[in-house]
């Protein structure tokens, strides 16, 4: 079958066919379911001495600008930890210091006169014949700029056809002392042929490669640029080979570019000026030449009401610093805003191999008739190279990411379940492949050719159906597995452990009942809440109730079990303390079904709280805890999940004891790694006993301070379990948050006892694997358990040629027991396309899931690696990918240019984001356990997730019309973009802010807060009011519905401009340089163009 013909019309899915009585439809996962640190960066957008700077323009309010860390009391909760979310950010200062303002060259427009318009994409009509252009080609002026001192050209190192030159300086995150952007010695002219008068006499460069957006440098070197040196910092060295320099900036703030991204001159004088300015193109308002830019969605402009400058200059004057035009760069907001409106309104058929989807932040529905939806697999490219020479050459990673149970929309029908009855799925007899819409019938339907590995089978008598005249089966539209890209199969007993069907599975809630867990209230809430809860445990299709059973634990030096038998009158409590050998001392009567024991498990719920109220136990134990669970399951013979609720360090003696090593000492030194990695390898062995029985572990934990998370997490992390964390736990401010978490945790459709398996065609195959789960050989990732959260991320490598015509296919096969204790396959089919050329990689590729992969390559790599050299390998690589692209696919210009391919413009901002996050470059107030959750977090995060997570979303809320039901659009994460006459949300998936201007009109104040001005806002709100009026509602509402779309609760955080809380929420202002040291959008975007020229030098 040609996997590229066009598909006749499909049966609907959506109803049971009754024409096969074999196959019915499931409904699987349709229930609704200090100082600062040093900056390694440098002080780059300070302010440059000797220079007066402008005042703020009206209207555009700036804090005073902070000149240094905070006192390490801000923001913080009662014991020391950060008063917010998920995991405490460092108190940190972001975006410009206020006093720095842009200022711009004197131009021929009045200056507030129109919005700042930047390049986009040029207009198809430009080009009235062939086809519309797919660049966002730009142009800039970088005033004189040059990246860096003149770097002396060396031979590359041999056997690599580029790469980084021998005498290259590391490509860590800091910036070199570079000499200065575009200036001349002092009290030397610039060179012969340049202008220090108006910019306007510059003509355009409008060299335009396919597929690229560029920056360029100016051809005038416009006035000469002060120095700026910043001081040296201490322990930053550059870190390249000897005779690097130490980390001192000399630069000034970097001039306006527009979108696309072209950048800096070369190194030494810049080019001589050319003729004239061109007729027909206007100078605009930042001194760029090119048609006029249209505005770019939801900003105005930046100043308004600015004074205008239309008057020639005189003589030269020193100007303040110019600095790159932040609207001229590739913005996350207008890439995501053009393919919500190119890509959101059709859905996304899956007939045709090698389609690149819309983006994980555009809203589609998608029609399955081949391949698998991108809900369930993403790849970095839809496009791979044929050879691995090529892709080496690239450096782009071959990868996809995979969330085998992903939750649908309700729009999209589950993957159909087709029973083959007793003789199980069809597989191909050499590499087990299952059957599959890619399979060839031949021999007039008697044979199946495998489309992985040629070999040719036999089909069995009861499969055999005739062939049409294309070849393809009469009844191919009949059969899931032959017409659709995912589909279940009915598993025989064969795929059962022991030979034998599973049981339903059991759930464990085990309380830490010590001092701590009492205390704060936890341990009555969580009684409180399972009551009800217990009612809505996951259940199959129609299911009247859940199979799943239910048994209670609850401990803290000592573990207590609980007798829940339907027949008692009274729980009974059973003690082993011994916690050196454990067993378990019941099994009739442990697992229960909820509705037969109700009376007895409401009983017990009720009592607990009462019978630990005065406990004095402050010691707890841990790894005794999961084993007790575990033999528990062993001894009901099922698999099942444990739901653990742990509060401390455990440090009673018993298996697993830990002590506390939190040494804030070890950053930035080749021992930090030590930080991620856990203190003993009990934990380890601990899960891999667990895999083996089908035992996934969920931990909920609820620390005061140091819990060692490193350690505490990888029993669920290796059995694909989740960790949720509550630092300072109180009541009162989280139960809600605590709550939900619960019940969504509780409630969702998840797999058991899972082993997933990746095949390929031949010339490529799985070498990598990233996620929560285990591996016992290099194959077969195993999953004690498995919910539609969590993805599995896998990276292929060639091993032999690709044929362009057969291109590459990959199945996932994930066998695993369902809620209600069937087994079944799930299978997941993608066709992808091989190219010979490398234009044809870069134009197929999909910078979301190339970042998703590359974070959690990194994360992975700081347990065996410094944080330092993981860091400059994320950005070697990233500057290797856009080398080559530069020097293979783009169209010759100016090695000042900065071009980057069309669908990886975002790759230098969003890396920036992952360089710059809590876990690579961690600030001041982050401790070792937000730095360790974090971690684990990511590594089974998909694509949507990360996205928003290293780019949060921030929506101003009071600019659309207050009737308007629609989400309001974005602005980008940068302090520039905050009015102070605003307030805006900003989200990233585990973070909830709400920003409030301190000059907000005072009926916004009095419609949202119920108060009469500002300064009585409550900051740190949590919750808002619930006011009978139209924006208090949207509001809400919008909150609420961000809510929906996360897999975690997002706690509610009220920030107040210029309170203390501010530093925390500019944390997120991912745009703008860290506190802790990571750079700006622009400054790296620089610092990327510079990596970029020196290996194409």
């Amino acid at each position: 079958m040609n996997v590229n013909q066009s598909a006749p019309p499909v049966p609907p899915f959506g109803q049971p066919q009754p024409i096969y009585p074999g196959y019915h439809q499931s409904s699987y996962g349709g229930q609704p379911g200090s100082t600062a640190a040093p900056t390694p960066y440098g002080a780059y957008n300070g302010p440059v001495p000797g220079y007066q700077h402008a005042p703020p323009p009206p209207g555009v309010s700036r804090a005073p600008p902070s000149s240094g860390a905070p006192p390490a009391s801000t923001a913080q909760g009662p014991c020391g930890q950060n008063a917010y979310g998920q995991f405490g950010q460092g108190d940190v200062q972001n975006g410009p210091s206020s006093t720095v303002q842009m200022q711009r060259l004197p131009g021929s427009q009045p200056f507030g006169s129109a919005p700042l318009a930047p390049v986009v994409s040029q207009p198809a009509v430009l080009q009235p014949y062939g086809p519309p252009p797919t660049s966002a080609q730009v142009t800039a002026q970088l005033a004189g700029m040059q990246i860096s001192g003149a770097v002396a050209p060396a031979s590359p190192p041999s056997g690599l056809g580029y790469g980084p030159p021998t005498s290259l300086a590391s490509a860590s995150g800091n910036f070199p002392n570079s000499g200065l952007y575009g200036s001349y010695p002092q009290g030397q002219a610039p060179p012969l042929g340049q202008t220090q008068g108006h910019p306007g006499a510059q003509p355009p460069q409008r060299s335009v490669p396919p597929q690229a957006s560029s920056f360029t440098p100016p051809a005038s070197g416009g006035p000469r640029m002060p120095s700026m040196t910043g001081p040296h910092l201490p322990g930053q060295s550059f870190g390249g080979p000897p005779g690097s320099q130490s980390n001192h900036v000399s630069s000034p703030s970097p001039q306006a570019l527009p979108s696309g991204t072209q950048m800096t001159g070369p190194p030494g004088p810049p080019p001589p000026m050319h003729s004239s300015q061109q007729p027909g193109y206007q100078l605009q308002q930042n001194g760029s030449f090119g048609p006029a830019r249209g505005p770019q969605p939801n900003y105005g402009s930046p100043y308004p009401g600015a004074a205008t400058f239309g008057s020639q200059p005189g003589p030269p004057q020193p100007l303040p610093p110019k600095r790159l035009d932040p609207d001229a760069i590739p913005s996350p907001i207008q890439v995501i805003e053009d393919d919500r409106n190119n890509r959101g309104s059709e859905p996304f058929v899956t007939g045709v191999r090698g389609q690149v989807p819309p983006l994980v932040t555009t809203n589609f529905l998608v029609k399955d008739q081949g391949n698998a939806s991108p809900r369930y697999i993403r790849c970095t490219s839809y496009n791979i190279p044929c050879t691995s020479d090529m892709a080496k050459q690239a450096q782009v990673p071959l990868a996809a990411v995979i969330k085998p149970l992903a939750r649908l929309p309700p729009e999209e029908a589950s993957p159909y379940v087709v029973d083959h009855g007793e003789s199980g799925p069809l597989r191909c007899n050499r590499c087990k492949a299952y059957m599959c819409p890619f399979m060839q019938f031949i021999e007039g339907g008697r044979r199946f050719q495998c489309c992985f590995c040629s070999c040719i089978n036999d089909v069995p008598p009861q499969y055999f159906q005739h062939l049409d005249h294309t070849g393809k089966r009469v009844d191919a539209y009949d059969r899931p597995e032959l017409s659709l890209g995912s589909y279940e199969f009915l598993a025989t007993v064969d795929y059962c452990k022991n030979n034998k069907f599973p049981s339903p599975p059991a759930f464990i809630f085990m309380i830490d009942v010590s001092y701590n867990a009492i205390r704060s209230g936890l341990v009555r809430l969580l009684c409180e809440e399972l009551k009800s809860l217990l009612d809505f445990l996951p259940r199959e299709g129609g299911a009247e109730e859940s199979a799943i059973r239910v048994g209670f634990v609850t401990y803290n030096k000592v573990l207590h079990f609980y007798n829940v038998k339907s027949s008692l009158a009274q729980p009974q409590m059973m003690v082993v303390s011994d916690v050196g050998d454990m067993f378990v001392p019941l099994l009739d009567g442990f697992l229960v079904n909820v509705n037969e024991s109700r009376a007895v498990i409401t009983s017990l719920l009720d009592q607990i709280p009462e019978m630990f109220a005065d406990t004095r136990e402050t010691e707890t134990v841990f790894a005794p805890v999961i084993q007790a669970g575990m033999e528990a399951l062993k001894a009901a013979e099922c698999a099942g999940k444990l739901f653990l609720f742990h509060t401390s360090l455990p440090i009673a003696e018993a298996p697993g004891k830990l002590k506390n090593r939190d040494d804030r000492k070890l950053i930035n030194t080749d021992k930090e790694k030590t930080l991620f990695q856990p203190q003993t390898g009990a934990y380890q062995t601990l899960a891999k006993e667990c895999v083996a029985q089908g035992c996934c572990v969920d931990l909920f934990l609820f620390p005061n301070q140091y819990v060692d998370v490193a350690t505490l997490s990888v029993v669920p992390q290796l059995t694909g379990g989740s960790v949720y964390k509550y630092a300072c736990f109180q009541v009162e401010n989280d139960q809600e948050r605590f709550l939900s978490d619960l019940r969504r945790d509780v409630q969702k459709v998840i797999g058991f006892d899972a082993v997933m398996r990746v095949r390929t065609s031949t010339g490529i195959r799985a070498v990598d694997f990233f996620g929560a789960f285990y591996m016992s050989n290099t194959t077969d990732v195993e999953l004690a358990g498995l919910d539609g959260d969590k993805t599995v991320t896998v990276e292929f490598k060639h091993d032999d040629r690709l044929n362009e015509e057969s291109g590459a296919l990959l199945q996932c096969a994930l066998l695993y027991t369902s809620c209600a204790g069937q087994r079944r396959l799930r299978i997941h089919n993608l066709a992808l396309n091989c190219c010979t050329q490398l234009a044809d990689l870069y134009r197929n590729c999909e910078t979301d899931t190339l970042i998703n992969y590359m974070a959690k390559f990194a994360y992975r790599g700081v347990l065996n690696s410094p944080v330092k050299t993981v860091r400059d390998a994320l950005i070697t690589q990233c500057a290797q990918i856009l080398a080559c692209y530069r020097k293979n696919c783009a169209s010759p210009s100016s090695a000042g240019q900065l071009i980057l391919p069309e669908c990886m413009k975002l790759l230098p901002v969003y890396l920036n984001c992952v360089l710059k996050s809590d876990v690579l470059q961690p600030g001041a107030e982050v401790t070792t356990d937000d730095r360790a959750y974090v971690r684990q977090l990511v590594i089974s995060m998909d694509v949507a997730e990360t996205n928003v997570f290293f780019y949060p979303r921030l929506l101003p809320l009071t600019k659309s019309p207050i009737e308007s039901t629609t989400e309001p659009p974005a602005v980008r994460a940068s302090e520039e973009r905050l009015s102070n006459g605003d307030i805006y949300l900003l989200e990233n998936g585990l973070n909830l802010f709400l920003w409030v201007g301190a000059s907000v009109q005072q009926g916004v104040v009095q419609s949202l807060f119920g108060v009469s001005s500002f300064s009585q806002i409550t900051s740190g709100l949590s919750v808002l009011p619930v006011l009978d009026n139209l924006l208090s509602k949207k509001v809400r509402g919008l909150i609420d519905n961000l809510r929906a779309q996360r897999s975690r609760y997002m706690k509610l955080i009220v920030v107040k401009q210029e309170d203390k809380l501010e530093m925390l929420f500019k944390h997120f202002l991912v745009e703008d340089k860290s506190l802790s040291g990571g750079a700006s959008y622009v400054d790296f975007l620089c610092h990327m163009h510079k990596e970029i020229r020196q290996l194409l030098s």
